[in-house]
């Protein structure tokens, strides 16, 4: 049987022109940070894209929190899957600290409002 696809499949190539200059993007974004950490008074132009309520609460916070954590743990599983050899280790370690990320928000969550029958002093004793 012969094999149709070309290993690895032919993609469309950019030319130089549609190509982006990720070397200036790339010294914007650290000038950007680099005043950021020089000065954190300095007002953060990317944080107005996503704001936060000021007024909720840490347990809704951290219920969210884990949920994006859950997700990123599916989509770099799946995308670990689609790879091979070291991108597929890079992603397995992305997801693997997503599930770590998970398990300490998760553990916060109880710290709040702890499971039915645990109590504060016998959590504390696992730290």
């Amino acid at each position: 049987m012969k094999k149709i696809t070309p290993n690895p499949p032919e993609s469309a190539a950019l030319s130089e022109a549609d190509a982006p200059d990720l070397s200036q993007l790339s010294e914007t974004t650290e000038r950007i940070i680099s005043a950021r950490l020089r000065n954190p008074n300095h007002s953060d132009p990317i944080s107005h894209v996503f704001t936060l309520l000021p007024a909720v609460d840490t347990p809704t916070l951290l219920a969210h929190a884990c949920e994006t954590l859950a997700s990123l743990n599916v989509m770099t599983t799946d995308l670990a899957c689609d790879l091979e050899g070291s991108r597929r280790n890079v992603a397995l370690a992305i997801q693997q600290l997503a599930v770590l990320g998970e398990l300490l928000v998760n553990r916060a969550l109880d710290n709040l409002d702890p499971p039915n029958g645990v109590s504060e002093v016998s959590s504390a004793r696992h730290h």
